[in-house]
């Protein structure tokens, strides 16, 4: 049973999704790059807004804001993790064949290729401006409590970069919603 998704207008999402198995998919720079793209491409066909993210070697956490009433955060979800596995997929028949077998799972009777642990992973709702800015702060100090690096700043794979206006970050974020601050 997969847990509830609540599209409610207006609210923030906080979602979290984590790598098949805990494998550290994410340490590979190009794996990094295609999900940047599929983040980028999600953002326009689905229509959110990005306010903070960091991509650790296992999972990932995203703090974004859709921008109509009517929004499917699955689709959402969707948008941004499948392309990644199927050009993971592809990649690693074409240059690591025996890699695949990290991202190999059983669904029913055929052998199926998971970049990400099934379900839609992680969806919290925020709804006022103090459990937004706990859930940014928890996301962009998690390479820190992790041993990473000493600053947030210095996690290239982090919206800190960009929210301190770094013109180096890899992904950009989009102005808070003045209705929150």
């Amino acid at each position: 049973m997969h847990p509830q998704k609540y599209n409610d207008p207006g609210h923030v999402h906080f979602l979290t999704f984590s790598c098949y198995h805990k494998h550290q998919f994410l340490t590979e720079p190009n794996v990094r790059e295609w999900l940047v793209e599929s983040i980028n491409w999600a953002r326009e066909h689905d229509g959110f807004a990005l306010w903070a993210y960091v991509f650790m070697p296992d999972h990932v956490h995203m703090l974004i804001h859709p921008l109509h009433d009517s929004y499917s955060i699955s689709t959402i979800q969707r948008d941004m993790k499948e392309p990644v596995t199927h050009r993971l997929v592809q990649h690693w028949r074409d240059t690591a064949p025996a890699k695949l077998q990290l991202m190999a799972a059983r669904q029913g009777q055929r052998e199926v290729y998971r970049l990400w642990q099934s379900g839609g992973g992680y969806d919290r709702n925020l709804y006022d401006w103090e459990m937004i800015e706990k859930a940014m702060d928890y996301i962009e100090w998690n390479p820190v409590r992790r041993g990473l690096v000493a600053d947030p700043t210095d996690w290239v794979w982090s919206s800190a970069r960009a929210r301190a206006g770094f013109s180096d970050a890899l992904l950009s974020v989009d102005a808070l919603d003045a209705a929150f601050a």
